[in-house]
Formats: C-alpha cells, structure tokens, sequence
C-alpha cells in the first residue's frame, strides 16, 4: 500500500471557510476520480493548541492534512497520468498556497473508531538531534506505541513513519528540507479526555520516554472529511 499525506497551507488571500469549502465540496470531488484511489481522508485542522502536554513545539503551521492511498506507487502514477490527474493538479495550484507531501508507513496500534465517533488529533514528530532514524522509529514502535496504548480514555492510535518527502510535491528532497521523521493520529472522546490522559501517571510516564528520543511534537485538532 502507497500512503501519502499531504500538507496543505491556504493561500493567503482565502479565509479558512473559503478554503475548507472548495477543498470539501469541489477538490474532493476530482480526487474521488482517480482510478485506484483506495481512501481519502481530509484532515481539516481546527485547533493549533498544544493540548495536555508539555512539549517543545515546532514551527509548522498548518490549515489541512490530506491522506490518500493507492495499492502501489506505480497505480499512483498511473492514476495521475490519466485525464484526471492535470484536472487534480490544476486545482491544487488554484487554491493552495503550499503543498508538500510525504511518504509514509502507518502502523495501528489501537483502531481507530468509525468517522464522526471521536474526537482526532494529529502531530508532526522531529526526532533528537542525537538520535538516529533507526533509534527513532525503534523507540516509536516497540516502546511507545504500547505506553500511548495503555492511555486512559483513547480510542484510537495510528503511527505513520515518514519514508520520503516532497517539497514542493513532485521534487523530493532530503530530511533537512522537512525534518519530520512521524504522523501521530490519536482519538479521544473530547478535550477533557486529552488532558486527562496525558496528566495520569501513565501519560507523564509516556512524555517521559517521549523525551529520550523525541525533539518536537506539534499538534493539531483536526475535523476529519472521509472522501473515499
């Protein structure tokens, strides 16, 4: 499976409605085209807060994140070479400022729940500067997936391990042109809940060990739009 997760800025003329508008009711409609397309999801950010923990914040700033997924890089590329790929590509020039893509490997670790059921977060992970991407994605996966997973209240828990990046989409380039080695997507019932969690002593125990590998985590508050 091909995951690739877009990270979308408005134009700077359009207000947040505008842009959520054309992006839900217009682009979602070309992008449900393409042949191949295996889900869609439009994460349209509504809270830049940094909700229950204390954390160092990066300095991304976003209005969306796109999730698509085709069965292989090559059904991708074949899907956007046909007669809906320029008419894709065209609208995204249209109304996004700034756009960069990146490769990803998701990796569940609680389910998440049906779509509209929860509350979703999401977080931009930069590793340590002392830490390898090895390390990293070891630490990540092996032990704190099952901390994050012993949370009070959570409902849903996906690791997306970034694999390639583009900036902008369509010319890839290395870390250090986007330092962000992971896509968090936690669920919860409310905000409540988040602050909660992260205040047990579970949560200070998993921020703890957040800290041994983690340099940066920025949150968003998301409202997800399931397309396909």
């Amino acid at each position: 499976m091909q995951v690739r997760m877009g990270l979308l800025n408005k134009k700077p003329d359009w207000s947040q409605d505008r842009f959520r508008d054309h992006w839900r009711n217009h682009h979602a409609g070309l992008a449900r085209q393409l042949p191949g397309l295996r889900s869609y999801c439009q994460n349209h950010v509504v809270d830049s807060e940094q909700r229950g923990i204390a954390f160092l914040r990066g300095p991304e700033q976003l209005d969306g994140i796109s999730q698509l997924a085709f069965d292989s890089e090559n059904a991708m590329q074949e899907a956007l070479l046909t007669e809906h790929g320029p008419k894709l590509i065209a609208d995204e020039q249209y109304f996004i400022g700034r756009l960069r893509i990146v490769t990803v490997e998701p990796h569940v670790v609680v389910e998440p729940p049906a779509p509209g059921q929860a509350l979703k977060r999401m977080s931009l992970l930069r590793r340590r500067l002392d830490v390898s991407p090895e390390v990293f994605a070891r630490e990540w996966r092996d032990v704190h997936g099952p901390l994050v997973r012993s949370l009070p209240g959570i409902l849903g828990y996906r690791q997306n391990l970034v694999t390639g990046r583009q900036v902008p989409k369509g010319t890839m380039v290395g870390y250090d042109d986007l330092p962000i080695d992971g896509i968090v997507e936690l669920w919860f019932a409310d905000t409540a809940a988040i602050d909660a969690a992260f205040a047990s002593p579970r949560g200070q125990e998993t921020m703890a060990h957040a800290a041994t590998f983690i340099g940066e985590i920025t949150t968003f508050l998301v409202e997800p739009f399931e397309v396909v």
